[in-house]
């Protein structure tokens, strides 16, 4: 199992002062030596993190693969088409939430995704959509002409409950199955940390997990090298 490791909070440190440090590009090659598959980044439509000077010095120094993660946006569309990532995923935004709060809603905004599937596909880019675990939003995802889908693991990781979370794992199994079946590449993110994530790994439809915040948390305390070497002992465990 891939893993992308997600530098938005490094970027979220830097902005805590307004200053130059610490550089997400700099925390993407210490992620890269450490032996992730790839780096992940949001750039939001506020700017609140990564900035697009990160994204252009991101593109030429990630060596593995970046992942671009945007709204379906003109604005966005264009700086993906210049910037070239070799996956964008589509994800919902709002400007009030502190994180993404859901899954993209690829039915309601089906012609509209369709067009921008169409134009990022066309400059050969990886697509993806960040979806809830639901099949009709994955068929949606498959009709649109999507490459992958992103299963939104929020639910399932803020569960309460151990049938709530039993309930949301089951909900994740029956998606990425369904997703797979449609010849849809299956990730999955949102809210996995060194604990829930072990029940994610049994999923055999899932390729890559993309984790951030509790991977740039635990670098906090134990450095960049040996928080993403620990992440990828739980999530490799079973390859």
């Amino acid at each position: 199992m891939r893993l992308g490791v997600n530098i938005d909070h490094v970027a979220t440190i830097r902005e805590a002062r307004k200053g130059r440090e610490p550089e997400p590009v700099a925390a993407a090659v210490l992620v890269e030596l450490a032996g992730a598959d790839g780096i992940v980044c949001h750039l939001r439509e506020d700017r609140r993190h990564i900035k697009d000077k990160d994204v252009y010095m991101l593109r030429e120094v990630v060596a593995t693969q970046l992942n671009l993660e945007m709204a379906a946006t003109d604005e966005m569309v264009k700086i993906a088409i210049d910037v070239l990532p070799e996956v964008v995923t589509l994800v919902p935004e709002r400007r009030q939430e502190l994180t993404t709060e859901g899954g993209l809603d690829a039915i309601s905004n089906y012609d509209y995704l369709m067009e921008v599937v169409g134009v990022l596909r066309s400059n050969n880019i990886t697509v993806s959509l960040f979806v809830d675990p639901d099949v009709q939003q994955i068929k949606a995802s498959a009709r649109l002409g999507a490459d992958l889908v992103e299963l939104h693991t929020g639910q399932y990781a803020n569960a309460i409950s151990a049938r709530s979370r039993q309930d949301e794992l089951e909900r994740l199994r029956s998606s990425a199955a369904a997703a797979a079946k449609l010849g849809l590449g299956v990730s999955a993110g949102h809210g996995l940390n060194y604990h829930n994530v072990r029940e994610i790994v049994t999923i055999p439809q899932i390729e890559e997990l993309n984790i951030g915040h509790s991977i740039v948390s635990r670098a906090v305390l134990t450095g960049m090298d040996a928080a993403i070497r620990d992440m990828l002992a739980l999530i490799r465990r079973g390859d």
